[in-house]
C-alpha cells in the first residue's frame, strides 16, 4: 500500500528550483511527487517497500535543498491505487485566503485587486490594513499558483494562508506526542501554516533602518538649521551623513517606486522618492555647479520655503529628514496595525495544542487537531476544552469569558455541550467530539471575524478610486506649483523647488486608505473579544440609521425557560402532594411545562429528603392539553384549566391567588385526581433581569421599541408592562410569516428596522430587517440570518452591540474627516509656498499614525453587559 508524506523544501528561490527537486523525486521507484514553489512543500506518494521516508529527504538535500516532514503532516497510509487514479471532484467555487507583502499604500491594493479581478470567474477584495487578499473563485478559474504568479508579477509577494477547497485530513492515522502512531485519527494534509513571527521580523528591520538613519540625519538637520554650527566644508560633511539616509534609509521607497513605475502605476513611495530624490540631486547640483560647495558657505533655515539664491542652498536636511520622519511614521504605522489586529490573534491563539485522547479505554496525548468527530478525550481542571463536544461523564464549572464575555463559569454536567478553548475550571470531564476543524464555534466566530474586517463599505469603495487618482494629482499639482512660481512670481527658484518638492512629499494616501479599514480592524475584533459578532461594513453603518428595533419577547425579552412560580393547593391537599404528583405524571413529558415542574421538584425539600416520585402507568400525552397516567390504579390528569371556574375546591385565598397568577400573564395548569380538582401550578417565562434596562437604554439611542410574541394577549401585556413597552407597541399571538409582515409593515412607514430573535424561530424576519441581531448565538441558524450574532444571552448585548457599531462608523467618519481635511488644507498651504518640505514629510508621517491611533481607541470600549472585559 502506496503512503503519503507532505516535507517542507527549503532554499528554493524560483519554479525551476521545484521543477528540478519534482523530476529528482520522480525519478524514484514507487515515487509520485508534486512540488509546489509557492508553498515551498512537496507532495508525495510512495511506497515504502521501494524507498523510506528518509530517502526522500536525502534525495532532495543532494539536490542542493532542505527537507524536513512538515510539522503535524506526517507519514499516513494512502489511499489504493484505484482510488488515487480517480479525478478529484472539482468544487464548483472556492476561497482563497491571501498574505500580501510589499504592499505601502492603498495605490498597491488597489492595482493588485484589478489585476486579480481581470482574471475570468475571480472576484477579489484586497485590504491594505490586513495586508490580505479575500479571492473567491469559480471552478477551476485559476491555481494558486496563478494567482501567486499573478501577484508576483505586480511587484508584490503573496502566500496562500487557507484555501477552502484543500483536504482537511489525509490518511487514517498519524503520531501522538512522543511520535507513535495512533490509530483512529487523521492527519491534516495542508501544509504548515506561515510564520507568525514574520510581521515582528519585518517591524524590528524597519527598527534597525529607523535608528540608523535618524543617527545620520540628526546632525545633518542641526547643521543646516542653524548657521553658527556651519563650520567650514559643513555642507560637504552634511552631504557624506545624508547621502546613505537618502540611499540606504530611502531604499523601500526608492525600490517599491521603481517597481511600481515598470507596471505604469504610481503610489505614496512614488511621492517619498520623487521629493527626496529632487531635494537630493537639486543638493548635489549646488554643490558641485552652483555656490553651495565654496567654503565659508552659509545658509539659514526658516518653517517656509527659502527665498534665496538658488545655487547657494542645498536641502540635503529635507531628503535626510523626510526618510527618517516616514520610516519613523511607517514604524508606528506597522506597530499600530499589529495592535489592531491583536484581539482576532489573541482569539485564535486561545485554541488548545494538544488533547488527552481515550483510546480503548486509555489516554493518550494527541495534538488536539487531530481529533475526530465521536473521539472522546479528558478535560482535567484547569485544561481547556480542546474542541466542541458534549459532556459523556462527569461535572464541573467552564469558564466561557473568550467565548460570551461573561466572566462567571457555567456549570455544566453530563448531556451539556461545550465548546472548545474554553477553561474547565474545576471537575474531571469526558466529552464526546461533535465538531471539529472549521466547523467548531472558535472557527466560525474567527472566520466571521475575518470576513467582517476584510469587507469594504460603500465609502471605502469611493476612497479606494479616490486614492488611485490621487498621486497622479498630486504630482501634476507640483508640476504646475513650480510653473506658477517661475511665471507669476519674483520668488527665486530655489523657493518654486521648494515649494513644489512640499507638495509632493506632504501629500497622503495612506491616511485615506486606512481611515476606514483600521478602525473596522479594530471595532470587529473589540466585538469578537466581548462576544458580539458583526458581519461587515455595510451593518455598522446601517446600525446608524436605525430608529425601530422590534423584540422577539420569548428567549429574547424572557429568558424562555418556563418557571414553577406558585403551587396552589385546593382544600384539604398540601403544596408537596401537588407538585409530587404533578412531577410523577409530568416525568414521561418532554413539554416545557414538564421540565419546569420537574426542576421545581428536584429543587424542593422533599426531593432532598430522599423521597421518591410514584410510579406511572399507562402514560398518555395528548397534544395540546396535557398528560395523564395511572398512579395507584387512580387517574391523574394534569391539563389546562378546564375546571378551575369550580372556585368551591379553593379557600378565597386560594382562588385570590389563581386570579392574580393569571392576570399577570402566567400560564396555569391544574391537577385532577379521578376527575377531581385538586390544586393548580402556574409557571412563567420570567422576563430577563436586564430587560427593562436595555429597554430603557434603546430608548437612550433613539431606538423605538416594539414587542413580537405568539403568546395570547394577557400574558404579552403583562411583559411589556413589566419592561416598560407601551401597549399600543405590542403585537401578540403573530406567527414566523406575522413578524416577517411586522417588520415590512414599518418598513413602509420610512422606518429603519432592527430585528431581535433567537435566529431560529425568527430567521426569516431577521433576514427582512435592515439590521438583524440575533442573540445567544453560535447556531449555523442564527449566523447565518443575522447581521450581528450575540454569544450572550443578554439584552444588554443588543445595546452594546449598537454602540460599538455606532462608535465603529463615529470613528471612521473622524478618520475620514482628519485625511480629506489634512489633504485639503495642508497641499494648497504647501503649494503657496508656506511649509518647509522636512515638516512636510513630518506632517504626512504624522497624518498616518493619527489615523491609526485614533482607530486604536476603539480598544478601550467598555460594554454594559461585560463590564469585566
Amino acid at each position: 500500500m502506496k503512503q503519503h508524506v507532505d516535507l517542507a523544501v527549503s532554499g528554493m528561490t524560483c519554479t525551476s528550483c521545484s521543477s528540478r527537486v519534482e523530476r529528482k523525486l520522480n525519478k524514484l521507484d514507487g515515487v509520485e511527487a508534486s512540488v509546489n514553489f509557492a508553498t515551498e512543500t512537496a507532495s508525495i506518494d510512495f511506497n515504502p517497500e521501494q524507498v523510506s521516508c528518509e530517502e526522500l529527504i536525502e534525495v532532495v538535500k543532494k539536490t542542493g535543498y532542505g527537507a524536513n516532514v512538515v510539522p503535524g503532516a506526517t507519514v499516513v497510509p494512502g489511499a489504493s491505487e484505484e482510488a488515487a487514479e480517480a479525478p478529484a471532484s472539482q468544487p464548483t467555487s472556492r476561497t482563497v485566503e491571501l498574505a500580501i507583502s510589499g504592499m505601502t499604500c492603498t495605490s498597491c491594493s488597489s492595482r493588485v485587486e484589478r489585476k486579480l479581478n481581470k482574471l475570468p470567474g475571480v472576484e477579489a477584495t484586497v485590504n491594505f490594513a490586513t495586508e490580505s487578499a479575500n479571492v473567491q473563485l469559480e471552478g477551476g478559474a485559476a491555481s494558486n499558483e496563478e494567482l501567486l504568479a499573478l501577484i508576483e508579477k505586480t511587484g508584490y509577494g503573496a502566500t496562500v494562508v487557507s484555501d477552502s477547497a484543500s483536504p482537511e485530513t489525509r490518511g487514517h492515522s498519524t503520531q501522538d506526542a512522543a511520535g507513535t502512531a495512533v490509530e483512529g485519527f487523521a492527519a491534516p494534509g495542508t501544509s504548515a501554516p506561515a510564520n507568525a513571527d514574520t510581521h515582528v521580523e519585518e517591524r524590528d528591520v524597519l527598527g534597525r533602518r529607523l535608528v540608523i538613519s535618524a543617527v545620520l540625519a540628526l546632525p545633518v538637520m542641526l547643521i543646516c538649521m542653524i548657521p553658527a554650527l556651519q563650520f567650514d566644508y559643513w555642507q560637504w560633511v552634511a552631504l557624506v551623513l545624508a547621502t546613505p539616509v537618502y540611499l540606504w534609509g530611502g531604499w523601500p521607497f526608492h525600490r517599491a517606486a521603481v517597481i511600481n513605475l515598470r507596471h505604469g502605476a504610481f503610489t505614496m513611495d512614488t511621492l517619498v522618492s520623487l521629493g527626496t530624490t529632487a531635494a537630493y540631486v537639486w543638493s548635489l547640483w549646488a554643490l558641485f555647479f552652483g555656490e553651495a560647495g565654496e567654503i565659508g558657505m552659509h545658509m539659514h533655515m526658516s518653517l517656509s520655503t527659502r527665498a534665496a539664491d538658488s545655487a547657494s542652498h542645498i536641502y540635503l536636511e529635507t531628503s535626510a529628514m523626510v526618510v527618517v520622519f516616514l520610516l519613523l511614521g511607517r514604524w508606528f504605522e506597522h506597530r499600530a496595525k499589529r495592535r489592531s489586529s491583536a484581539a482576532l490573534r489573541a482569539l485564535l491563539s486561545l485554541r488548545p495544542t494538544e488533547a488527552t485522547a481515550l483510546i480503548d479505554g486509555k489516554e493518550k496525548r494527541i495534538a488536539a487537531h487531530l481529533l475526530q468527530v465521536d473521539d472522546l478525550f479528558l478535560v482535567r481542571p484547569g485544561e481547556k476544552i480542546a474542541t466542541d463536544g458534549v459532556i459523556v461523564e462527569g461535572a464541573s464549572a467552564v469558564d466561557e469569558s473568550m467565548l460570551t464575555g461573561e466572566s462567571v463559569p457555567v456549570e455544566v454536567t453530563v448531556g451539556d455541550e461545550v465548546t472548545g478553548a474554553t477553561m474547565n475550571t474545576s471537575g474531571r470531564l469526558v466529552v464526546r467530539t461533535t465538531r471539529v476543524g472549521s466547523d467548531t464555534t472558535l472557527a466560525k466566530i474567527a472566520a466571521l471575524v475575518t470576513e467582517a474586517q476584510a469587507g469594504k463599505s460603500p465609502v471605502q469603495k469611493l476612497v479606494d478610486r479616490i486614492s488611485q487618482v490621487f498621486v497622479p494629482l498630486v504630482i501634476l499639482a507640483a508640476i504646475l506649483t513650480l510653473v506658477l512660481h517661475l511665471w507669476l512670481s519674483d520668488a527665486p527658484t530655489t523657493q518654486a523647488f521648494a515649494a513644489a518638492v512640499a507638495v509632493v512629499v506632504i501629500a497622503c494616501p495612506c491616511a485615506l486608505g486606512l481611515a476606514t479599514p483600521t478602525a473596522l480592524l479594530v471595532g470587529t475584533g473589540r466585538g469578537a473579544q466581548l462576544g458580539l459578532l458583526i458581519k461587515g461594513p455595510e451593518v455598522l453603518e446601517n446600525s446608524r440609521k436605525v430608529d425601530t428595533i422590534l423584540l422577539d419577547k420569548t428567549g429574547t425579552v424572557t429568558t424562555g425557560v418556563m418557571t414553577l412560580r406558585e403551587i396552589i393547593p385546593a382544600r384539604n391537599t398540601t403544596k408537596d402532594d401537588v407538585l409530587l404528583t404533578a412531577a410523577a405524571v409530568e416525568a414521561g413529558s418532554e413539554h416545557p411545562i414538564a421540565a419546569a415542574i420537574l426542576r421545581a421538584w428536584e429543587e424542593s425539600p422533599a426531593a432532598h429528603a430522599g423521597r421518591a416520585l410514584p410510579a406511572v402507568d399507562n402514560f398518555k400525552a395528548h397534544a395540546g392539553s396535557g398528560v395523564s397516567g395511572l398512579i395507584n390504579g387512580h387517574r391523574v390528569e394534569v391539563s389546562k384549566p378546564r375546571a378551575l371556574s369550580r372556585v368551591e375546591a379553593f379557600s378565597p385565598e386560594s382562588a385570590a391567588l389563581v386570579d392574580a397568577e393569571r392576570a399577570s400573564g402566567a400560564t396555569i395548569v391544574e391537577l385532577q385526581v379521578d376527575d377531581q380538582l385538586i390544586g393548580a401550578l402556574s409557571m412563567r417565562d420570567e422576563v430577563r433581569e436586564e430587560s427593562a434596562s436595555a429597554i430603557s437604554h434603546f430608548r437612550e439611542l433613539g431606538l423605538h421599541p416594539v414587542l413580537l410574541t405568539g403568546d395570547a394577549a394577557e400574558p404579552a401585556a403583562a411583559v411589556a408592562a413589566e419592561v416598560d413597552i407601551a401597549p399600543q407597541d405590542v403585537m401578540s399571538g403573530v406567527t414566523p410569516a406575522d413578524k416577517v409582515q411586522a417588520v415590512r409593515d414599518h418598513q413602509r412607514q420610512g422606518q429603519v428596522v432592527a430585528m431581535v430573535g433567537d435566529g431560529v424561530n425568527d430567521a426569516a424576519a431577521l433576514t427582512q430587517a435592515d439590521l438583524g441581531i440575533a442573540m445567544g448565538g453560535g447556531t449555523d441558524v442564527a449566523v447565518e440570518a443575522s447581521d450581528i450574532t450575540l454569544m450572550r444571552e443578554n439584552l444588554e448585548a443588543v445595546v452594546d452591540a449598537m454602540r460599538l457599531a455606532r462608535r465603529t462608523v463615529a470613528t471612521i467618519r473622524g478618520n475620514l474627516f482628519w485625511a480629506f481635511g489634512y489633504n485639503i488644507i495642508l497641499i494648497p498651504v504647501a503649494a503657496l509656498g508656506l511649509l518647509n518640505p522636512m515638516l512636510a514629510g513630518a506632517a504626512m508621517a504624522l497624518s498616518s499614525v493619527f489615523v491609526v491611533t485614533n482607530s486604536l481607541r476603539l480598544r478601550g470600549f467598555q460594554a454594559h453587559s461585560a463590564p469585566d472585559l
